[in-house]
Formats: structure tokens, sequence, C-alpha cells
């Protein structure tokens, strides 16, 4: 009896501090902006997750009052920095980055429009060991300031492709997958057990065209040659004297040293970190004046039905794009969007909204870290397509297939019966394999759904589907090899975009607008309630999540536009 009074108790506190906690949380947010001081600069923290549109984990936020990042709160607070008279410098703390390369350059892009209006930007860092993503951000500011004591390493890019074939065949379980066609790799990771020859032509295309921007952006950023720098990176590693005297950093300073340094004409400058400044509202800057520019994020996993916190869902996002589209006041659209693909389907019906909308008003897309396979499925038919250099885009093809666990079945012993009206009844059954006939017609499936991809892309490209069918075949491009090939417009991110909005709208380029981003931010309250509130982690390694999800992804959806599971370019 006493035990089960002392659980009671403690879940009871739990409670009351939960509550406690989100209740602050909620007053945090409705309260009043801070008070900006003049000679203030703005301080940014940059580690861990970056998403397109982040909100604050429950758990999290319960106990510890923190947020994740969101790559569109960064973006903002760094256009509202760039027009404040108030702030007079950018400070960054950069840690190990968990995002692509797309979203640092977007960051990057930020820091050096902000630079031109001749304010300062900086970045300290205490010790960084594999940093090249880091560093490549790091090199946006005006001067790297390194801990004494502290090292760093920019040794390039590149890692290890993970296959399970010989695992899954140690557990009895068998990947029976159809694709369209060599290139589209996505479940290559249970089939083989190494590269083929098209999967590895493309994943060296990929990193040798990322190393490439990435060796061009910090010599220019640097004042070196680009073979001098791909020197420092074969050498590896530096501590503070070495990284000094390679002229990585600037400075060599503790913490205490460099804030004292941060000076306006001689007097000292006031912090305001970016959760303070997040609460200033962009229209007291002047800014978010004008025509209305509707600003659609579309995020995640592809699949039909209503979307969930980092998901993308079918319906959600076609009536989030087809109120945008009805709504006259809304001038433009851009749709932003950060999605390795899905459902064939689900992706058609979004596809389906966008097509009709560019018919009434103008919708750029914005591509972040991905837009590849179904996310370029949404994309092909928009009025223009703008992507960062290292966005991951293409893989026009299709997939469908699923796990034979008969032998796991067998070894766990379990057995079963069949019971089936019709003929392909059970084609997808984990009690058995397909027949020849059913791969063929699986195959004859997808490649019909193939066609229909090349036809939409050729359509919204103005191209031929012979052309579109040679950059096809499920291979996947960088943003700059894309735009080489026809398959986006512009280099550029979400500021480009909207500047394309406006050119295509008929908005003079020195008038503002005013953007309506949907979805709107989640609150709390939806999150304790449980609106939008979605937990896909299992705890396990990143690789193992992986995997999972492949399983899951083919449990839920038999047509599938979907890039790689393993397309995180360190």
């Amino acid at each position: 009896m006493k035990r089960g009074k002392y659980l009671l108790i403690i879940i009871l506190i739990f409670i009351v501090l939960g509550m406690a906690a989100i209740v602050s949380l909620f007053l945090y947010e409705i309260g009043k902006p801070p008070a900006v001081k003049s000679r203030s600069y703005l301080e940014l923290k940059l580690a861990g997750p970056i998403q397109e549109r982040a909100v604050p984990d429950f758990m999290t936020a319960m106990f510890l009052g923190t947020q994740p990042l969101s790559m569109h709160d960064i973006w903002m607070n760094i256009q509202k920095a760039k027009v404040d008279s108030r702030i007079k410098s950018l400070v960054l703390q950069i840690g190990y980055l968990q995002c692509n390369w797309a979203k640092v350059n977007e960051i990057r892009e930020a820091i050096l429009d902000f630079r031109e209006t001749g304010k300062k930007a900086y970045v300290y860092i205490e010790e960084a060991p594999e940093f090249d993503k880091e560093y490549y951000l790091a090199t946006a500011c005006d001067r790297i300031i390194l801990h004494p004591l502290g090292w760093m390493g920019i040794n390039g890019i590149g890692g290890y492709i993970p296959f399970f074939k010989r695992a899954l065949d140690k557990l009895g379980i068998e990947a029976e997958i159809e694709h369209v066609e060599e290139y589209k790799t996505a479940y290559n990771m249970f089939t083989e057990e190494g590269f083929t020859p098209a999967h590895r032509e493309m994943m060296e295309s990929l990193y040798g065209d990322l190393y490439s921007h990435y060796v061009k952006g910090i010599a220019e950023a640097r004042g070196k040659t680009e073979e001098e720098i791909k020197d420092l990176i074969d050498h590896g590693t530096f501590h503070g004297e070495q990284a000094l005297e390679a002229g990585l950093v600037d400075n060599l300073l503790y913490w205490d040293e460099f804030e004292d340094s941060l000076k306006d004409n001689g007097r000292k400058m006031h912090k305001i970190t970016h959760r303070q400044y997040s609460k200033i509202k962009p229209t007291s800057l002047g800014l978010h004046r004008g025509k209305k520019i509707a600003l659609i994020y579309g995020i995640g996993t592809i699949h039909t039905g209503e979307g969930v916190y980092q998901t993308m869902g079918s319906a959600t996002t076609a009536r989030f794009i087809r109120k945008a589209r009805k709504d006259k006041s809304i001038a433009a659209v851009v749709f932003r969007v950060d999605s390795g693909g899905g459902s064939a389907v689900a992706s058609d019906v979004i596809w389906r909204e966008v097509y009709l909308t560019k018919k009434e008003k103008p919708i750029v897309i914005s591509m972040s870290d991905m837009a590849g396979s179904g996310g370029y499925w949404i994309s092909m038919s928009a009025s223009k397509i703008i992507a960062q250099p290292q966005t991951l885009t293409g893989s026009i093809g299709v997939i469908s297939g699923k796990f034979n666990l008969t032998r796991l079945y067998e070894k766990l012993g379990i057995t079963s019966e069949k019971i089936a009206y019709g003929k392909r009844a059970d084609l997808y059954s984990s009690h058995r394999s397909f027949t020849p006939e059913e791969k063929a017609f699986i195959k004859e499936e997808i490649l019909w759904i193939y066609d229909q991809f090349l036809k939409k892309v050729a359509e919204g490209r103005n191209m031929s589907k012979e052309e579109v069918d040679r950059i096809g075949k499920g291979r996947v491009w960088t943003g700059s090899q894309a735009k080489e090939h026809g398959l986006v417009d512009e280099l550029g991110g979400l500021t480009r975009a909207i500047e394309v909005a406006k050119e295509l709208a008929g908005i003079p380029s020195e008038e503002g607008v005013r953007l309506v981003v949907v979805p709107r931010k989640v609150s709390f309250w939806e999150i304790f309630m449980g609106r939008w509130f979605a937990s896909t982690r299992t705890g396990l390694h990143p690789e193992l999540e992986k995997v999972l999800s492949a399983f899951q992804m083919l449990g839920k959806e038999r047509t599938l536009a979907l890039m790689p599971f393993w397309f995180t370019l360190e």
C-alpha cells in the first residue's frame, strides 16, 4: 500500500511540474516582446537538429523549456536584424548541426546578406572535431574565433552507406523490390551487399559536387586558393595555434575575452538571444507589409490523408494550397519543400493543386535540403523552381515491393494457413514470395506510373519525355546539377523565391510583402492536447530507425516515389 501511495505522489508531482512548465511557456509565448537596447548583438546558438518549421518537443518543453531550432525562425530573425538599427552585429555559437548542406547554405547566404548592410558577424567555436558543414557556415562571418585550447577538424565530405542484405538473410527476411530504373536505389540497402555501378556513379557525382561547392566557398571566404584549402582538408585536424597559423581562424580567445571585445564605437554591446528576438514582430520593423504572399511549408514523408507534425499529408497540404489559390487577397504562393518523397498517389494529389494554382496565380517552389522523388513530383509544375546548389532533388523514378518474412516465421515457429478470395488477394502478404508472373505485373504497374511521372515533368518543365527519361531513371541530382539539366530554374534560397514570386505577381521589387505562413505556428497547448503531435522515434540507433521506417513505408503505401533513406551527407 505504501509503495502505491508513493508512486501516486510521484505521478502527481510530475503532473503538477509538467502543467507548471506548460503554463509558464504559454505565458512566455503570449508575453510582451522584449525591449531591445541600442547597441545590441543578436546571439544565435546553432547546434542539433534544424527543421524547416519546428514546434517545441513536448518532453523537452515540459522539463527544460528549450525549443528545437526552426529554419524559418533563424531566417526571419536574420531578416529582422538586418533592418533593425538597434542590432549592430550577429554572434554565432556553432555546434554539431543535424541537417544537410542546403539548410547550412541557406543560413550562410542570410548571414552574407546581413553583412551587406555594413553590420558585422562573428562566430565563436569552443571545440569542433568534425566541422565541415559547420566551418562552411562559419566562413560567412567577418571573424572566426576559436577557444585557445580548442581544436577543429575539417576533413572533407564522405561516409559509409550501410547495406543490410546479409543481416536480413540471417534473420530470414527477403526484400522483394521492383524499381524504375537503375538509379532508383531507395531500397538497395536491403537488396544488395554493396554498390551497383549506377549507385556508385550517382553517389560519387553527388559527393563530388558538394565537395566542389564546399572547397570553393571557403577558399573565397578565407582568401585562399582551392588547392590550399584541399591541402588543409587533407591535413584534417588543427589545434588552436595550428588553426590560427593556417588562416582557418582569426583569433584565439576565451569567451569572456571575446565578449569584452564586442563594442560599438568603443561602447559595450548588449546581448539579445535568438529566442527573445523571435518575439519581435516583423511589422514593428517595417517588414511584412504590403500585398500578401502565402508561404506554405511541405515537410517530411508524403502520405495520403491528414498530415501530422513533420509529415506531409496529401489532404492537409492540398487544402493549404487550394485555400491560397481561392483567396483573392493572396497575390502569389511560395511552396517551401523539404521532402524525400513517399506515396506516389499522395504526391499526385498535391501536384494537382500546384498545377491548378499555377493557372490562376504564381506559385514558386523553394527547395530545402531535399525535394526529390515525390518531393520533385509535387514541385515539377510550379511557375518557377528555386533550389540551393546543395539541394538533393530529381530522383524521378518509382518503387514497389514487400518484405517476405517466410523464413523468419519458420525460425520463430510461426505457422499460417491461407484463406483468399481473388487471384491476388495475398499479393503483398509477408507469408510468401512473389511469383514470376506477379513480379512482371508489379513491374508493369510501376512502369506505367513512371511514364506518368515523365509526362508530367515534361509538361511542367517544357521538355520532351525522352529528355526527362535520360535524366530520370531514379537518379538524384544536386541543385546545381539539376539546374544544368533543366529540372530547376534558379539557384537560391527562400529570399530569392520570394523575390521571384513578387516579380511574377507584378509587385515592384522595392515594395514589401506580407507573408502568410502556413501552417501557422503550433502552440504549446495544442501539443499538450495532442493536436499535430506524433512521435515516430524509437530510441534506436539512427540507422536502425531508417530500416524500421523503410519497413513501415512499404507496409502503408504500395507504390512509392521515394528517395534513398541514407541521404544525410556529411
